[in-house]
């Protein structure tokens, strides 16, 4: 059975950080890339970052270049997602979902799998 689980949301100030994780089991962890997706209230989902498990290949839209990180832990098959300098527009629910094609990631269209969200706001 696939699973993707993510955790590590919660309630931080601007300026603040955190990390996400996104466990995941049940297909190859290696011949996947991992993607995390956000969609805040009334807004459509987005894609947040991607990476390549099997060359470390990574993409980052315009709004967290340089704010956010993603890695990839191919023993652990878990990717983490560093947020650093969080801003109110930050604020959503973040979810992680794998397709065997890293072009689905960059287009957020036609993943294979899905994980739960986990809940991230970003407010004083």
């Amino acid at each position: 059975e696939v699973q993707l689980q993510a955790s590590g949301g919660g309630l931080v100030q601007p300026g603040g950080s955190l990390r996400l994780s996104c466990a995941a089991s049940g297909f190859t962890f290696d011949d996947y890339a991992i993607g995390w997706f956000r969609q805040a209230p009334g807004k459509q989902r987005e894609v947040v970052s991607c990476i390549r498990s099997s060359d470390g290949s990574t993409y980052y839209s315009s709004s967290v270049k340089g704010r956010f990180t993603i890695s990839s832990d191919n023993v652990k098959n878990t990717v983490y997602l560093q947020m650093n300098s969080l801003k109110p527009e930050d604020t959503a629910v973040y979810s992680c979902a794998a397709d065997d094609t890293f072009g689905s990631c960059l287009v957020n269209y036609g993943m294979d799998y899905w994980g739960k969200g986990t809940q991230v706001t970003v407010s004083s």
